[in-house]
């Protein structure tokens, strides 16, 4: 499952916080709610009709990052003889949202909810998102029911969700759940994570098998010390990709419940192009990896440890082939393109429907799937425009994360133009192999490089570790830039 880089800042910078407003304002991207909208929110919060089943039974917990409010999953998981059963409650959107009502329509305008640094802009109104709607602990709420049974491998034997209400009794962050799992601590809730824990073990040896990928891509933090900033890399934590696993597996299983209905959308990625692989053994032979030839993809990367900076430089270059992912819906014919190749798998994303909007859809589709009844017109008649906005509510949050790492970045550089920092060449242009990328491990940076004077400069050493010399960080250009003397 690929896996994405996610800035998290601890700073409120007024250089920041300017230069967050300039990227909002040259990106064009939506800013409060309207009067109308928060309106019928509110109205929608008041009025909520629980479902009939209740599986209040059930002591949910969550898991996410600290601080989190808009919290889309709870998870409650048993052993059922020599498997398993996971119940994985997903918010129910649609229990507050109507097709066509005004929060609806700003949801399909927004698309998805954007993250920056350290600030949010949510598809929709915080009243929902992060009270009404959103599986906080010690609340009764609507939700979609995913029971998914496993075999004691950890291999899909049942699935179907339904309509139910649901309550969180625990709220765990990642790092207070890994925690506990390293300490071997007891308490409520407890016996969930070391079930996760063997769940997601069992899950990744699943996906190894039918030959997944998982990039170990880390996070980065801004971190305030002594007046400064530092941006710092941070590996995700077991347990993260653990819980990782329980999503994809229902997404996983919501694919298979489409594919077979003939219904539905799907997250797909296409095969790799062999060109694309060739190159990519070129970048490891660079950065003196080895590579051998029989191979494959999936297992190469998994031998990589993002630890080593080498390694860590080939991760990076590796995103290269998860480009070109997509929606397919479809209504009756089958997409030609139905599976996520770097899932290895048909996959579909129902998990997240407070921060993504066309889980919303999907979720209706399968709920009418295992109830047996048609698919809600107003989820047939949305399906063939929602690729293209959720491809284009995609394109504009890749634009907004990049441009605020780049103000990022040279925030923290600033006030150090001119200064030498160690750093490993992670990347050289084909066409200008004076001209790259560079990755400063100690200051958590990574951006263009050249050998001086460009481009007439020899060809910079990919993968070497050397020492480059800072000469632009401009946080009015968010643009930062070293040179190999």
């Amino acid at each position: 499952m690929p896996s994405n880089l996610v800035v998290r800042v601890k700073t409120s910078s007024p250089e920041i916080q300017e230069g967050l407003a300039a990227i909002a304002a040259e990106l064009d991207l939506p800013g409060g709610f309207p009067a109308e909208v928060t309106a019928a929110a509110e109205r929608a919060a008041a009025e909520v009709v629980l479902p009939d089943l209740d599986r209040t039974d059930l002591p949910f917990l969550t898991i996410d990052p600290e601080g989190s409010m808009d919290l889309d999953q709870a998870l409650h998981l048993a052993r059922d003889g020599a498997g398993f059963v996971v119940h994985y409650a997903i918010a129910d959107v649609a229990a507050f949202v109507r097709p066509g009502d005004p929060v609806d329509v700003e949801a399909n305008e927004r698309g998805e909810t954007l993250y920056g640094a350290g600030t949010r802009i949510p598809l929709h109104p915080p009243v929902l998102s992060e009270n009404a709607a959103s599986l906080l602990p010690d609340q009764v709420r609507p939700a979609l029911l995913w029971t998914i049974r496993l075999d004691a491998e950890g291999t899909t034997t049942d699935v179907r969700v339904e309509r139910a209400r649901v309550r969180s009794t625990a709220r765990w962050s990642y790092v207070d759940a890994q925690r506990a799992l390293d300490d071997g601590a007891a308490g409520p809730g407890i016996e969930i994570l070391e079930l996760l824990r063997e769940i997601g073990r069992l899950r990744e040896r699943q996906e190894v098998a039918r030959g997944g990928i998982s990039l170990p891509l880390p996070e980065q933090e801004v971190d305030e010390t002594d007046g400064g900033l530092r941006l710092v890399f941070r590996e995700q934590l077991p347990v993260e990709l653990w819980n990782a696993q329980i999503s994809l597996l229902t997404g996983m299983a919501a694919a298979s419940l489409m594919v077979g209905a003939r219904v539905g959308m799907l997250r797909t990625l296409p095969p790799a192009d062999p060109r694309d692989v060739a190159r990519l053994r070129r970048v490891a032979k660079g950065l003196r990896i080895s590579w051998p030839p029989d191979l494959d993809y999936p297992e190469f990367v998994r031998s990589l440890d993002p630890e080593v900076s080498r390694h860590q430089a080939m991760v990076v270059a590796c995103t290269r082939l998860l480009r070109g992912s997509g929606y397919a819906a479809f209504d009756g014919e089958l997409p030609e393109q139905t599976r996520h190749s770097a899932i290895a798998a048909e996959y579909a994303h129902v998990t997240a429907p407070l921060r993504r909007l066309g889980d919303r859809y999907a979720g209706e589709v399968c709920l009418a799937i295992c109830a047996g009844t048609p698919v809600p017109e107003w989820v047939v008649a949305a399906l063939p425009g929602l690729p293209k906005i959720l491809q284009d509510s995609a394109r504009r949050a890749g634009s907004y994360e990049r441009a605020v790492l780049d103000l990022i970045e040279a925030a923290v550089l600033a006030d150090r133009v001119g200064k030498e920092f160690d750093g490993v060449i992670t990347s050289v242009r084909d066409d200008e192999r004076a001209t790259g990328v560079v990755v400063l491990a100690d200051v958590g940076v990574e951006a263009p490089v050249a050998s001086a004077p460009a481009p007439e400069g020899r060809p910079l050493p990919l993968g070497d570790e050397l020492t480059v010399t800072l000469v632009t960080a401009d946080l009015a250009t968010r643009k930062v830039a070293f040179t190999l003397p």
